[in-house]
């Protein structure tokens, strides 16, 4: 009796123990339900907002690694909304994107982070169909090298040149945070197609093509639209200059036309022959003052002659020539490129000389109409070889040379002036933690320049093509 006593009370207790009560009930329910909520939120017991703000203060490097924390953190990190709420949080960052060549006329793209001196790899451009041709890859459509002579020669219309292009030909601009690559050649043609690399999405994306196909065209930015100008085109008779121009808003993804380019100091020749022989094409944009400057010069192998500029204006639509100091003293990089930045609302550009670690920085002096040397002794090393032996960009608030060291690595040097730039009587250089240290006597200690080596990186063979800065 005893022991069936013993066994009731058991089951007793038992029954007693998986019994709950409803408030019992109740609590274990909503335990469960903040257990699955927590699992849902971003950062547990934290409201997703807060999740939010402090991912917006987190350096953009580490994005990449916090979208493997989950599918969530994924698609946030990923979202406009996080970069919009980091905007508006004054936490954007500008990263400098290096385009390189590579052997096999492979075009690469790098992206620095000046902050954390890291580089990273951007994927390639997928496989697209182009319009008159089988499926290839976009750095895939030229097959041989030539000299910027024999491009020169077929675009005056020698045809053995048209198939033997350096690279694809394509022109790079930057708008409303993305990258954009524009045209280059085909095999027997000028593409129209324009490529869109959405950081966020560290993807590249086809939008909508340009009007006409192009190559070595010019970009540059107004109003937060990508202006597309002159270039060559390519078909039957060979390289042809263009001088019509185009513009694309981002918001849109439209094109509209801009009036041409009237080229009207090639079209003061003195006779028709030489307006026959000598070719105009824009050798360089930038956007300044509110508008566009677009330099110019005449082709004639083995003739190279400026041929000044010409400026747009947006707000009436229409185009006027450049002042004439501006566009017959713009230096020259190579082969009549002109290469300019914009820095704190100064116009930059780099004067080669020989040899060419005594090159130097130019700025323009808008009420003198006349560029005047800021820095003297820019440490470009001298590779003969190289086809572009610098680049130039602006971020930080200060100008910046990408080139090469002497240990043929690339490298992102910031001019850092201990005054504010103003023209130099002398030059003066120092090579922040290199050998490099020149300063006559005759040059004050505030008028020095001092090249602050932002970041290095061995690319082996690879040569630069061009840069891009994103604030995102």
């Amino acid at each position: 009796m005893g022991a069936i006593l013993s066994l009731a009370a058991a089951r007793s207790s038992i029954n007693d123990y998986n019994e709950v009560s409803p408030s019992e009930s109740s609590k274990k329910l909503k335990m469960s339900s903040c257990f699955h909520e927590d699992r849902s939120r971003l950062i547990p017991s934290l409201p997703d907002e807060l999740s939010m703000q402090i991912l917006a203060r987190i350096p953009r490097i580490h994005y990449f690694n916090l979208r493997l924390v989950s599918q969530k953190w994924k698609a946030t990190v990923m979202s406009p909304q996080l970069f919009k709420l980091r905007k508006e949080l004054g936490m954007t960052e500008e990263w400098l994107y290096v385009l390189t060549k590579v052997e096999g006329e492979k075009l690469l793209w790098h992206a620095l982070d000046p902050l954390s001196r890291k580089w990273q790899r951007l994927p390639s451009i997928p496989n697209v169909i182009f319009e008159e041709e089988s499926r290839k890859s976009l750095w895939n459509i030229v097959e041989y090298r030539i000299k910027i002579a024999e491009f020169i020669r077929g675009w005056l219309g020698h045809k053995d040149g048209s198939n033997h292009m350096q690279f694809c030909g394509c022109a790079i601009g930057a708008v409303d945070g993305s990258l954009y690559v524009l045209g280059g050649f085909s095999r027997d043609s000028t593409m129209r197609n324009v490529w869109r690399f959405d950081p966020l999405l560290n993807a590249w994306t086809e939008v909508t093509s340009m009007s006409i196909g192009r190559a070595y065209c010019k970009t540059s930015i107004l109003d937060n639209k990508l202006y597309v100008v002159g270039g060559v085109s390519l078909g039957r008779s060979g390289l042809t200059p263009l001088q019509s121009a185009e513009v694309f808003d981002p918001h849109t993804g439209t094109w509209s036309q801009v009036p041409s380019m009237p080229c009207s100091t090639a079209h003061m020749l003195p006779n028709a022959f030489l307006a026959d022989m000598l070719k105009p094409i824009a050798t360089g944009m930038t956007s300044y003052m509110g508008r566009l400057y677009v330099a110019q010069s005449l082709y004639s192998w083995p003739l190279f002659l400026d041929a000044g500029g010409e400026i747009y204006d947006p707000e009436t639509n229409s185009w006027a020539d450049m002042p004439s100091g501006m566009g017959e003293g713009w230096p020259a990089r190579q082969a009549g490129t002109k290469l300019s930045v914009v820095v704190d609302g100064e116009l930059y550009a780099c004067d080669l000389s020989s040899p060419l670690n005594s090159s130097k920085i130019k700025v323009y002096d808008q009420k003198e109409d006349a560029w005047k040397v800021v820095i003297g002794n820019v440490p470009i090393n001298d590779f003969s070889n190289l086809e572009s032996p610098y680049l130039l960009a602006g971020f930080h608030g200060r100008l910046h040379v990408i080139t090469r060291d002497a240990n043929h690595d690339i490298a992102v040097l910031q001019a850092d002036p201990q005054d504010n730039f103003s023209p130099l009587p002398s030059n003066s250089t120092s090579l922040s933690g290199g050998s490099l240290q020149k300063f006559p006597d005759s040059v004050a200690e505030s008028e020095t320049v001092i090249w602050k080596v932002i970041a290095t990186r061995d690319f082996g063979s690879a040569e630069l093509v061009s840069c891009q800065v994103l604030d995102i």
